[in-house]
């Protein structure tokens, strides 16, 4: 049984780490569109698909390199993969801050995309101190991460941002060297020697992560849920500053402070709601309050034409931030501890996916609806989208996940290092 103390200082560690991140990518996104165009010299519709594709560059390598990552972790541990992604991050910002051309940001844009395959080597890492009387909530320091990164990166970005639209790049930059020392002498290893497992090339790529998933029976519903979750959930980086710009006239600043409002409300939902609802009404029932808050949440980003009813949406609807833990919480509990790395990086994977096809759908809707020659002209089109991703996702849940929570899932995956070959039967979370 792992000590408590180890316990607490490593989910604070990584809790840590998480938010740096998460603030060092959210301290840019209220300078983007005026950084793109004094950058490109395009419009705002042009400088949204020009951003588009930034983010496309940046989770096409967090696909590609996610599984890799993840399966690195299971081998050398959590720790040493961590380290290196935090460094790597850097590195990225100071390249974007550097730039002089639009190339410059891709290559930034690439490394940003390998460290970014790291969040889930965090959620490995907390899966591994995890049990399931705790799961559930230990997942929640994610989305507090999330929704804490979210509500201080984008006002200190605004704030910086009125400083110059590199300004915040720098500061990015400087979070995560911060990061990487808090992790150098801090961050402890949680993966046991024991449950280490031999690294396997056909197992470290986004295909063979994902195929090698089906060994566990029952994730594949899951794993569909949270692509139309993800995906639907891209807007909001493809889209927020530039709908926001565009539809209400608003700053870098007022753009920043939006962003902080919601992730304030997703932190404090996160941390105090989270867990009582958790223990009063079980996984299920919180995953699916969640993701119906998310689809009317969603329906109102669409249907706000001032800029005051953003801000009522964001109060209105910050439980859809229940989501998210226990849909991980459901995924790890099919795997056991030395596939836990794999399957994060799977999930990374297919984030990486939704993240690849969301801001090319997302921004060439915003563009097709603001366009001079638009039949009709609706700002607010991607959120409608959005909405409707959601509610798939919600039915899909209901109809299909409960068919396999009660059952005996076989893990077939190969033996780890040290361990022999075990047969897995994880039990379902109570309701």
């Amino acid at each position: 049984m792992l000590d408590k103390k180890f316990v607490r200082r490593g989910l604070f560690l990584v809790f840590l780490i998480l938010l740096l991140d998460i603030m060092g990518i959210a301290i840019i996104v209220p300078v983007l569109p005026s950084y793109l165009q004094e950058l490109t010299g395009a419009s705002v519709g042009e400088a949204a698909i020009e951003g588009g594709w930034l983010l496309l560059v940046y989770s096409g390598m967090q696909f590609l390199c996610a599984p890799l990552i993840g399966n690195l972790s299971d081998r050398f541990g959590r720790r040493p993969i961590l380290l290196a992604s935090v460094l790597t991050f850097a590195i990225d910002n100071l390249i974007c801050a550097l730039a002089t051309s639009y190339w410059m940001l891709f290559v930034g844009r690439s490394l940003a995309g390998i460290s970014g395959a790291s969040f889930g080597t965090a959620s490995a890492f907390i899966a591994d101190v995890s049990d399931d009387s705790n799961r559930a909530r230990n997942f929640g320091l994610i989305g507090i991460a999330f929704g804490t990164g979210f509500a201080l990166g984008p006002v200190i970005g605004g704030l910086l941002g009125e400083l110059g639209p590199r300004v915040p790049f720098y500061g990015a930059a400087g979070l995560s060297f911060v990061n990487f020392a808090i992790g150098l002498f801090l961050l402890p290893e949680t993966l046991d020697p024991a449950n280490r497992r031999r690294f396997e090339w056909h197992r470290a790529n986004p295909l063979g992560a994902l195929k090698q998933m089906r060994n566990y029976a029952g994730i594949g519903w899951v794993g569909l849920v949270f692509f139309l979750h993800w995906l639907a959930h891209a807007v909001y980086p493809a889209v927020w500053s530039f709908v926001s710009s565009y539809r209400y006239g608003w700053s870098e600043g007022q753009i920043g402070l939006s962003l902080g409002i919601f992730g304030v409300g997703g932190a404090v939902v996160m941390a105090v709601v989270l867990p009582h609802v958790v223990s009063r009404f079980g996984e299920r029932k919180t995953a699916t309050l969640g993701l119906a808050f998310t689809a009317l949440g969603m329906a109102g980003y669409a249907a706000a034409w001032e800029g005051w009813m953003v801000y009522l949406v964001i109060v209105a609807t910050a439980l859809e931030s229940l989501a998210d833990p226990p849909l991980r919480s459901i995924a790890s509990v099919h795997v056991p501890p030395s596939a836990q790395g794999e399957l994060q990086g799977a999930l990374t994977s297919i984030s990486s996916i939704t993240t690849i096809l969301g801001p090319l759908l997302f921004t060439q809707i915003f563009a097709l609806f603001t366009s001079p020659a638009a039949a009709y002209s609706f700002s607010g089109a991607p959120y409608a989208v959005a909405a409707c991703l959601i509610v798939a996702s919600l039915s899909v849940f209901l109809m299909r996940v409960r068919l396999v929570q009660g059952g005996a899932f076989q893990n077939t995956a190969p033996n780890p290092i040290n361990a022999p070959q075990e047969q897995f039967s994880p039990q379902a979370p109570a309701d």
